[in-house]
């Protein structure tokens, strides 16, 4: 196992570089100057000019893109030209914003999909099995922001149940924390649910129509063991790999999210660096996003091997 992760890490080192350039090289592309964004529009050319040498931006793009990539690898991600803040620091504030909502967004489609795929495949053809395939449809079909008004307008304004909007580091009181990331976390996860549901509805088919779990019926072993202790674990890994496939798709979901319901993650310090043409904390958030994703699908490939013992890594 210690030299397969190594050589996903040494796979990893390329598709860095490469989608590191990527995102580097299109925010360049984006319209305006950030030198006369910075310094509005009324100010003098020299002033831009100025602002854009110091910036580098009268340079090549590979030229800008290794002083930009020796100063990441030195731990230097630069400041905001908007505040000056060091975007280490904006990092560090911000990662645990989205780390959380990310997390209970997992928990929350796999506390929703896992079982609801289990209970469709027993039921297969049923009128529960039609319920829920429904409702998953229904559930991938619907965009994130519309889930979130949904959420908002029942909870908030109809039942007050919850706020609608603000964040509260976890330890500093983890109660109101899980209250304001309730809704946020049901917005991500639950078109996240429908994946894993239908997922797991397909792979317990399968599974649950392999010999062994015929074999495993006529010893008499109790349904329930059946399903939970032979079919499922064989059955979670293909679950794992879509979950894994999905955290992409769950940090274009956090972007929206995190702006709609006011929270201080990465996805809304890439939207506000790109509306106020700040270019540095969107370089650095979408790179950390990045390495995030990459990290979690080498964690959904390490796990094949604790779910299914022939699975050699």
């Amino acid at each position: 196992m210690t030299r397969f992760i190594l050589r996903r890490i040494l796979f990893l080192i390329p598709m860095l570089l490469i989608i590191s350039f990527i995102i580097f090289s299109l925010l360049l592309l984006l319209p305006g100057d950030p030198a006369v964004a910075i310094l509005g529009e009324y100010a003098s050319a020299e002033r831009v000019a100025e602002l854009r040498e110091r910036l580098k931006l009268d340079q090549p793009v590979i030229v800008q893109y290794l002083a930009w990539l020796g100063n990441i690898l030195s731990g230097d991600f630069g400041r905001s030209l908007r505040t000056t803040e060091l975007v280490s620091d904006m990092l560090l504030s911000r990662i645990p914003v989205t780390l959380e909502l990310a997390t209970l967004a997992i928990l929350v489609s796999c506390a929703a999909g896992i079982p609801a795929g289990i209970v469709a495949a027993l039921r297969r053809n049923g009128w529960l099995d039609i319920v829920v395939s429904t409702a998953s449809l229904a559930g991938v079909a619907m965009p994130y922001f519309w889930i979130g008004i949904l959420l908002m307008m029942l909870f908030s304004v109809r039942l007050g149940w919850l706020p609608p909007s603000g964040y509260v580091p976890f330890f500093t009181d983890p109660v109101t924390s899980l209250k304001l990331m309730i809704m946020p976390a049901l917005t991500v996860g639950l078109p996240l649910s429908a994946v894993v549901m239908r997922q797991t509805r397909n792979s317990m088919i399968q599974v649950l129509s392999q010999d062994y779990i015929r074999t495993a019926e006529a010893k008499g072993l109790k349904p329930g063991r059946i399903v939970f202790l032979h079919a499922l674990r064989n059955a979670l890994i293909p679950v794992v790999t879509v979950i894994g496939l999905q955290i992409g798709t769950l940090v274009g979901g956090s972007v929206v999210t995190e702006t709609m319901f006011s929270l201080p993650g990465l996805g809304r310090m890439i939207v506000e660096g790109i509306f106020q043409r700040d270019f540095a904390p969107v370089q650095a958030a979408m790179l950390v996003t990045v390495v995030g994703v990459l990290l979690a699908n080498l964690a959904a490939d390490i796990s094949y091997a604790f779910l299914d013992k022939r699975v050699k890594i």
